[in-house]
């Protein structure tokens, strides 16, 4: 705001300086004085933040100007609106009040510059007007940028809080089911293998001398080990998790990386009984999707994918779809070959469209 007022201020200073010299005017020499005081002083006005000693070289460029109206030029005079302006608009909220202020040494000056005085002070009014609310919006979207950046700060921060809470829970999770783990193979297996080695160290012992009870003893670590084993079996399957769980996650996982690093935004939606897809069928799946994600970032100038895996009766059929511009000729790259080799190998089939938008079909037969 300052920087137009600052201007404003030396064409004022240059008009008069012009004016003074088509005169002749002979006491240059106070014309140029005059001009370095009144040049300090408002020089000075602008490096304080004081609005204390605002106020006090406001009023100093007043004198100065008067000084100057009555003994050097009356022409300084055109330069007291704005100063007037300035002093007047840190007391007074009404511009109209302002305006009248700046507009009344007009009634005690010469007629022949009343005039000019008059279309100096509407100018320089209206120049201030300008900035000044220019000036508060300023200060308005600066203080809604720091509002934001705040709000911004509290966010990352809160997400950074979350991400770490899920870290710490994922790592007290992996915690406990290591210890679950622990102590199950610790009450079951353990035992087992122990009460077995026992009764095999105990046959040993009375294999010469009692050949009965060592046999006996020997059946019974035999009946522990397969107990063992039996619970081992177990302990692992309950850890295993379905294979549907396993391939419906890495397919979600997929759909949500995709999501965070690129601006198209891909939506999965399934239908049907996961369990009957077979682990080759989701190795397919899950490379034909990725290499169809892959093909729509970068050829499809989509907004939008959607990948559809819905389970028919004898049919698994996998479609992704976006809503890019499509292409009238379609050209096989080395993408959609490998996705035609890699279904055929279980006597599946690829469906390429693009007639609207672009979209890739996977269709695997169940059973094989």
């Amino acid at each position: 705001m300052e920087i137009w007022i600052i201007i404003t201020k030396m064409i004022l200073l240059v008009y008069i300086a012009i004016q003074c010299a088509q005169v002749n005017v002979s006491h240059i020499s106070w014309v140029v004085l005059a001009f370095l005081v009144y040049f300090c002083a408002n020089i000075t006005l602008y490096l304080f933040k004081n609005h204390t000693v605002k106020k006090v070289l406001h009023v100093l460029s007043i004198g100065i100007l008067t000084v100057a109206y009555l003994i050097v030029n009356p022409l300084f005079y055109l330069l007291l609106p704005l100063t007037i302006i300035e002093l007047a608009a840190s007391f007074i909220d009404k511009k109209l009040a302002v305006l009248l202020l700046s507009l009344l040494p007009i009634l005690y000056m010469k007629a022949w510059l009343q005039p000019i005085y008059g279309l100096a002070a509407c100018l320089s009014f209206m120049i201030f007007s300008i900035t000044s609310i220019y000036g508060e919006k300023l200060v308005k979207n600066e203080a809604q940028k720091d509002e934001m950046r705040k709000q911004l700060q509290k966010l990352t921060k809160h997400i950074h809080e979350n991400s770490e809470y899920i870290r710490q829970s994922e790592y007290t999770f992996k915690l406990e089911e290591r210890n679950r783990i622990s102590q199950e193979i610790h009450d079951k297996i353990g035992h087992s293998m122990t009460g077995a080695l026992f009764q095999m160290e105990a046959a040993k012992r009375l294999v010469e001398t009692d050949q009965h009870k060592a046999t006996e003893l020997l059946q019974n670590a035999i009946n522990i080990s397969k107990e063992g084993i039996e619970n081992i079996r177990l302990t692992l399957k309950n850890m295993k998790p379905p294979t549907e769980q396993v391939g419906i996650h890495r397919l979600k996982l997929l759909v949500d990386d995709f999501n965070a690093k690129q601006t198209i935004k891909t939506v999965l939606t399934h239908e049907g009984n996961l369990d009957i897809i077979a682990p080759i069928h989701w190795k397919i799946i899950h490379e034909n999707v990725t290499e169809a994600l892959t093909n729509a970032m970068k050829y499809s100038y989509a907004t939008q994918v959607s990948v559809n895996l819905m389970i028919l009766n004898k049919m698994i059929r996998v479609e992704v779809k976006d809503n890019g511009a499509g292409t009238e000729m379609i050209k096989k790259g080395l993408g959609i070959i490998g996705m035609e080799e890699r279904t055929a190998a279980v006597n599946g089939k690829i469906i390429v469209d693009s007639t609207n938008g672009f979209s890739v079909t996977t269709l695997l037969p169940l059973g094989t």
